[in-house]
């Protein structure tokens, strides 16, 4: 039986190797490079619009019977049955505040409820966001000091809360930033939660009014 010879068609040059490491060295060295430039164009942006300290945000005043009224909802929630919720902006506050840490931290020095917009749906806070610095290591923050309008919605995981706009007095929010924030669940890190998870996925339908939002286990008609 013949023997199969395997005999090079193209003629073999040391050089193509180097061509090829070089090449590879290119796409890393490119890789840092991005890496890099995302990092300080990032960094330089959030220094445009931020502030070294963070805003006091206002106080939250104590109400009384909304602990009833959350307790009342829960039940008649988790057991299927209808329910309706009516929160006003001090009593979303007060929410915020006694919010607990599912593990990202809590948002109450960070947004205060300021009013609501029927007709788009959206719910105005003042913020006062902690931002990280290229010096990550250093472990210290900027703060994007301002307002902030918010959308609800309703997700697989539930009632979910998104960034519609950002506002800075004085400043343009650059539109990379803004989509990058528009992309993050605000109510995510509780969809998760074993108490309050649940609820999230209860509520069927909500409408924002005037003075307040109301929330509803019933399917919108």
């Amino acid at each position: 039986m013949a023997r199969i010879e395997k005999k090079p068609t193209a003629e073999f040059h040391s050089g193509y190797g180097c061509v090829i490491l070089a090449a590879a060295i290119g796409v890393f060295g490119f890789i840092i490079w991005w890496s890099w430039y995302s990092l300080t164009t990032m960094d330089s942006e959030i220094a445009a619009i931020a502030q070294e300290q963070p805003a006091k945000l206002a106080e939250v005043a104590p109400q009384p019977g909304l602990a009833q009224k959350l307790a009342d909802f829960a039940k008649a929630a988790t057991a299927g049955a209808p329910a309706t919720l009516r929160l006003s902006a001090d009593e979303l506050n007060a929410l915020i505040v006694a919010a607990p840490d599912a593990g990202s931290g809590t948002y109450a020095e960070m947004l205060r409820v300021k009013g609501f917009a029927p007709e788009s749906g959206e719910i105005t806070t003042a913020c006062s966001l902690p931002m990280n610095t290229a010096k990550f290591w250093e472990d210290t923050k900027r703060h994007l000091v301002g307002e902030i309008d918010f959308s609800l919605a309703l997700t697989e995981a539930g009632l979910d809360a998104r960034v519609k706009t950002v506002r800075v007095p004085g400043k343009t929010i650059p539109d990379g930033m803004l989509k990058g924030m528009q992309m993050y669940g605000y109510l995510g890190p509780y969809q998760t939660h074993p108490e309050i998870g649940p609820i999230l996925m209860a509520i069927k339908s909500f409408s924002v009014e005037a003075d307040g939002i109301v929330l509803s286990t019933r399917a919108a008609p």
